[in-house]
Order: C-alpha cells, then sequence, then structure tokens
C-alpha cells in the first residue's frame, strides 16, 4: 500500500476542516436565524467541532498530519482530560438552564409551532454532539496509545 504524501495530508486536512466548517454552518443556521441572544452559541460550535475533529482522528488517524509526530500525541493523551471535564461541566450547564428556565428564555419569543420545533432542535443538537463529543474525547486517548506503540514497535501510525 503506496503511503500518503505530506502534501495529500494537508489537503484532507484542510477539506475536513472546510467540511467541519460547513456542518456547523448547517446545524447553526437554524438557530441563527429562529433564535434571539442564544447563551450557549460558542460551546454549541465547540462541541460540534469536536465531535467531528475527535472522531476523525479515531478512525482515519493516519491520514493526518500529526500521524508521526509522537510529543503530540502524548500531550493529546493528557489534554483530553480536563477537555473532557470541561465538555461535561459545560453540558450541565445547558441542563440546569433548561431546568431553572423558560423555553423563550433559550430561544426568545416566536409562534408556538417554531417555538416548540426550535426547543426540540436546540435540545436534541445540543445533546447529541456534546454527549458524541465527551464519548469521542473519551477514546481517543486510547487510540493515541495504540498509535505510539505502533509507530514505535512497527513505524506505522
Amino acid at each position: 500500500m503506496q503511503e500518503i504524501t505530506i502534501d495529500q495530508k494537508l489537503r484532507l486536512e484542510l477539506l475536513w476542516w472546510l467540511l467541519t466548517a460547513l456542518l456547523v454552518a448547517l446545524i447553526m443556521a437554524p438557530i441563527y436565524f429562529y433564535t434571539e441572544d442564544y447563551p450557549f452559541w460558542n460551546i454549541n460550535i465547540v462541541y460540534i467541532v469536536t465531535f467531528i475533529t475527535a472522531a476523525r482522528y479515531i478512525f482515519l488517524f493516519p491520514t493526518t498530519l500529526i500521524a508521526k509526530i509522537q510529543w503530540f500525541k502524548v500531550m493529546l493523551i493528557f489534554a483530553v482530560i480536563p477537555a473532557i471535564f470541561l465538555l461535561i461541566q459545560e453540558m450541565n450547564r445547558f441542563q440546569v438552564f433548561l431546568d431553572y428556565n423558560e423555553p423563550e428564555d433559550l430561544i426568545g419569543l416566536l409562534p408556538i409551532d417554531t417555538s416548540n420545533a426550535m426547543m426540540s432542535f436546540v435540545r436534541s443538537e445540543m445533546v447529541l454532539f456534546s454527549v458524541g463529543s465527551v464519548i469521542s474525547l473519551a477514546i481517543l486517548p486510547f487510540r493515541m496509545i495504540r498509535s505510539v506503540w505502533r509507530y514505535r514497535n512497527t513505524g506505522k501510525p
């Protein structure tokens, strides 16, 4: 099997970041257009980007630019731990906000049908990407350990 060149890896990385940005725009567009002062805008984007990037690193790691950078993989192993705690804390903050506030505080004043649909959409996508990002980040260190071990013993990421 032919090795992927650095140029190809760079193009692939750029393509993945463009696809991630497009997906973020598509998912966040209804929230942007239908809500007023959405308080979880930044963390929502972080959840989406984290989920896509961590899942990509889990399944497609040999095609990334960092596949052969050992020190970065070791750093990722330890950086994931506080990131998981931060994401869980923000997920908890979102749930507490839903428990103690009215839907209008989250999405603003909308017609009842639109309000129900937006509330369902916001809750569903936030839970999907928050849980997905936490699970992906929990798996990522094991993938990095495997990659470090394989690279050290066989030379393949």
